[in-house]
């Protein structure tokens, strides 16, 4: 190099574009804001409230179910998320879910005292109301571990109307001969009394529950009679004098103990025995293999971004029962070379027989629709339970496909669901948008159980799309007028709907709404299905052989 050589700096090197996060890395950040918000729910009324009322030598509602259900058995928790976003305490003040007592498995309710002493707010009434519908349609008895303050009063009137079918569910579940018991460990006023009042068995807790349609305040001012507690509706008084508790417990483990004693004497019998499910020789316990691929990869399944399709095969393989004996193929798929944007076939779960319908590419066509159609009734030939795996966008438009038919297509797969009488469970993986949710069995079709990943989105179409289609609307309404487009406020316009429906299509939205059961780890999907296969089994079903009129 010469002396009077001049060295170029070197170009400041480009910032390095962040990495898209893999698949596995977006849902684990989803999954940990799952749990973040499922810890907003066990909080309850925060850590004032929890110590205040384990100072007082209480249990908390999970503390109370842990001791209720079979040790080492599951606790099947159902709506954790009701009331996010709203603006009423995550959770709606009471836990419900499925647990196993004695062998039994139960509809459980308890209401959390840390949440304004266990008081019913409309997001509570829901919650519970769903619950009951569970209870009713599976056949379970109903534990309600009770301590509630009656209604929210500033909310009472979207309470006190619709709140009297949680009674009326309590009396028509007696009817059915589905037990109903109430553990009463606290305040048990107003409304709330009925719960003790219309259960079948009532277990009172010694020095604790309280229950009366009016406290001593309102007795005062009502009849001007001056009581206490405890003369006005104490445990004891109601296990001497009253009679409406049939037990009276020492303490809230001895209320527990008791309830549990209940349900061993209730000489309950599930309507399916092993034999029946496993469709083999009497006294056979269904027998399965674990599935063929491992449950942990369902992570790295879904995309980030839902317009990319996934094969749901992949799916299936983690979720169903693997290869084995009396089960030689883990998927038998069905019409595997028609309509290949819809996957159906049958499995075993848990030693179950089920049938699945799972969407592949998103989009749902004619051949798709009818192929749908006739396994449902395929299904209900064979009374077996059938299984919705959503990831659709809907059903397909255009000229060509209208003129096709996808309409009529379409309204017969929506029939034979709408009409089946089998068991239906769905699980939300990622898209359902539009009538595609309806033909694969969404909320309003009242699948037995329906639950979402948190990768699913929900809504009448994609945010994209509707932003775009009032666009649309918006400009062909100022050409009409004469008047020139405002492209600055469309934009802004477009922005702000897509962002507004972005936010209502995700998951803990909508479970919130209570239009899921729950929000799950893809990982827990086995495990979570094979609860609900089983939970199915404690009340009779068939398949059906009538449907509406499939328009040809």
């Amino acid at each position: 190099m010469t002396a009077d050589a001049v060295v170029e700096p070197a170009e400041p090197a480009e910032p390095a574009e962040p990495a898209e996060p893999t698949n596995r890395e977006a849902m684990l950040e989803k999954l940990a804001a799952l749990d973040a918000e499922h810890a907003k729910a066990v909080a309850g009324g925060g850590e004032k409230y929890v110590e205040r009322h384990h100072a007082r030598g209480r249990l908390l509602p999970r503390e109370r179910i842990e001791l209720l259900v079979d040790e080492g058995s599951a606790f099947l928790e159902l709506s954790p998320l009701a009331g996010w976003g709203s603006d009423f305490t995550v959770g709606a003040s009471v836990v419900t879910g499925i647990g196993v007592v004695e062998g039994v498995e139960c509809l459980i309710t308890a209401n959390d005292p840390t949440v304004k002493g266990g008081a019913s707010n409309p997001w509570t009434v829901k919650k519970i109301f769903r619950a009951s519908q569970i209870a009713e349609e599976n056949g379970l008895p109903t534990i309600s571990l009770v301590e509630s303050g009656g209604a929210d009063l500033p909310t009472q009137k979207e309470i006190f109307i619709p709140g009297g079918r949680l009674f009326r569910d309590l009396t028509r579940a007696s009817a059915r001969k589905q037990p109903t018991i109430a553990l009463v460990f606290g305040n048990s006023t107003a409304g709330g009394a009925y719960v003790p009042g219309m259960s079948d068995y009532t277990v009172m807790v010694k020095e604790q529950a309280k229950v009366f349609l009016g406290g001593p305040p309102l007795v005062k001012m009502a009849t001007g009679e001056e009581s206490d507690d405890e003369s006005l509706g104490g445990a004891e008084m109601h296990a001497r004098t009253s009679g409406l508790a049939d037990y009276l417990a020492e303490d809230e483990r001895d209320a527990i103990r008791i309830g549990r004693r209940i349900v061993a004497r209730l000489n309950w019998r599930k309507a399916y025995s092993p034999e029946h499910v496993s469709g083999q020789g009497p006294g056979h316990v269904p027998a399965y293999a674990e599935p063929d691929r491992d449950p942990e990869g369902l992570l790295d399944l879904i995309p980030t971004d839902l317009r990319e399709p996934f094969d749901p095969r992949e799916v299936i393989a983690r979720v169903v029962d693997g290869a084995g004996p009396g089960n030689e193929v883990a998927f038998d798929e069905f019409k595997p070379l028609y309509g290949p944007s819809l996957v159906t076939g049958w499995a075993r779960l848990h030693g179950r027989p089920v049938g699945i319908l799972a969407n592949a590419q998103g989009v749902l066509f004619s051949e798709e629709a009818q192929k749908a159609t006739q396994f449902i009734q395929l299904a209900n030939q064979v009374d077996t339970p059938l299984l919705f795996l959503h990831n659709t966008t809907g059903y397909m438009v255009g000229k060509e496909y209208e003129q096709g038919g996808i309409i009529k297509h379409g309204a017969m797969m929506i029939n034979a669901v709408s009409n089946s009488t089998v068991p239906h469970l769905s699980i939300i993986m990622g898209a359902s948008y539009g009538a595609g949710n309806y033909g694969m069995n969404g909320r309003a079709y009242d699948p037995r159980f329906l639950f979402t990943w948190p990768s699913a989105k929900s809504a009448v179409m994609g945010p994209a799309q509707l932003a775009g289609v009032l666009s649309i609307v918006a400009r062909a309404a100022a050409e009409a007028r004469g008047k020139e487009y405002d492209e600055a406020g469309d934009a802004a316009m477009r922005e702000f709907v897509e962002a507004q429906v972005e936010e209502q299509s995700l998951p803990f939205f909508l479970s919130g709404l209570l239009y899921d059961d729950g929000v799950i780890d893809p990982r827990d999907t086995r495990t979570v299905l094979g609860i609900c296969l089983s939970v199915i089994e404690n009340k009779p079903y068939a398949g059906t052989d009538r449907f509406g009129v499939f328009r040809p």
